[in-house]
Order: C-alpha cells, then structure tokens, then sequence
C-alpha cells in the first residue's frame, strides 16, 4: 500500500518538484495569461465523429471543407484559464455578427466566449474580431485546404507543412492531436497576446500525438 501510495504521488509530481495542478483553471482573472492558442479543428472528422449526428450545420455539403476554427484560447505557460469572471454575459446579436463566418456557427461561438473569450479580458465583440485575425494570421498547406480524397500523414509531416507555409511557425509552437480511430483532430497553433506572432509554447507542444501515420478524412 505504501509504494502503492508513494506511486501516486511521484505520478502527480511535475518537474519542479511541486504537486501538478489541473491544466484547467476555472475563475480566473480576465486578462491574466501569457499567449494564445488558436485551435483549428478538422472538419471532416469532427462531421463523423459527432457532426453528422447533430445536424450541424459545418457538415453540410461543400459548406465548410477542410480546417476550421474551434476557438482562441488564452494560455499559461503552464495550464490555461477558463470561465473567467465576474463578466460572463452572453454576447449580444451585435456582437455575435462579428463571429459570422469566423466560427462554424454562432452555437460555438457562444460557448468559446463562455468558456475561453470571458478570460481574454475583451468583450465579446473585441473577442471575436481577435477570432478574426488569429484566424487570417494562419496560411493552411495548400495539400489540406480542400483535399479530394482521404489521405494519410504522419503528425510530424503536418507540422512541418505548417512551418513551411507559414513564415516565422516552427515544430515547436504547435500541436497536430488525434481523434479516436487515428484522425487528424485539430491544429493547435501558440501566438502572441498581441496576435502578431507565432511563439513556442512547451505544454501544448507536448499535446500532440506520437502515432506514425493518420487518416486525413476527404473534405466535405
């Protein structure tokens, strides 16, 4: 039972030697990190995987092929904020036409301003217009704009496809992650707070998946 224990403990323990914290810190102050993520979801995937189930309206024919943007997350260095306080308002239809074309749907682009905007210390408008520019900020390869036919890459290729398309990215300021079945799930792309740049990012660098070969589902 001790070296049961002991186990555990040295489990939980990151590399500064102080017990590990959740990743996902809940309440914190808005405004207080130290860069952004920009997840860029697949979303050919997702459509089979839950999409096509809820009638989404991405996994409509032709509408949205290809990446598209789950959220921009603001980041610690060490774990990331969410449903920031006290402002958790929803966002208003004004504000909600500026996420128009920049989220999948306006369903989405509510619960990433609940979740992850009410931490960005902007309101929903400035949010979803900083939505707008991580989103243009970010080239996609030209193999996986719009792919015809399913293909299959190892994570490291897709990485690689992203620094070369996109100057000043490196391998280490990403993560591609993978949905059950070996799929391409997201890219996750680590950008400065003023958005301007790209950045290394170690946690979220060590997110993506180590598998060789994934299936890149044809897009839509």
């Amino acid at each position: 039972m001790i070296r049961f224990l002991a186990a555990l403990l040295l489990g939980a323990m990151a590399g500064n030697g102080t017990l590990a914290e959740p990743r996902a810190k809940r309440g914190g102050e808005p405004g207080f990190f130290d860069f952004y993520v920009v997840s860029l979801s697949w979303s050919a995937t997702y459509c089979e995987e839950q999409g096509n189930a809820r009638n989404a309206r991405q996994c409509e024919i032709g509408r949205n092929p290809g990446f598209v943007l789950h959220g921009l997350w603001p980041q610690f260095e060490r774990g990331y904020p969410v449903f920031c306080g006290p402002d958790n308002r929803n966002p208003t239809r004004q504000a909600l036409e500026r996420a128009d074309g920049v989220y999948p749907d306006f369903g989405l682009a509510r619960h990433e301003w609940s979740k992850h905007g009410t931490c960005s210390g902007e309101s929903p408008a400035g949010y979803f217009d900083a939505s707008a520019l991580a989103k243009a900020k970010i080239k996609i390869p030209p193999a996986l704009v719009a792919p015809a036919r399913d293909l299959r890459l190892s994570p490291m290729e897709i990485e690689r496809a992203f620094a070369e398309t996109n100057p000043g990215l490196r391998t280490d300021m990403m993560a591609v992650t993978c949905a059950r079945g070996g799929k391409l799930k997201e890219v996750r792309i680590c950008l400065s707070r003023d958005l301007r740049n790209f950045r290394p990012c170690e946690e979220v660098d060590r997110d993506s998946c180590r598998s060789g070969d994934i299936a890149v589902p044809a897009a839509r």
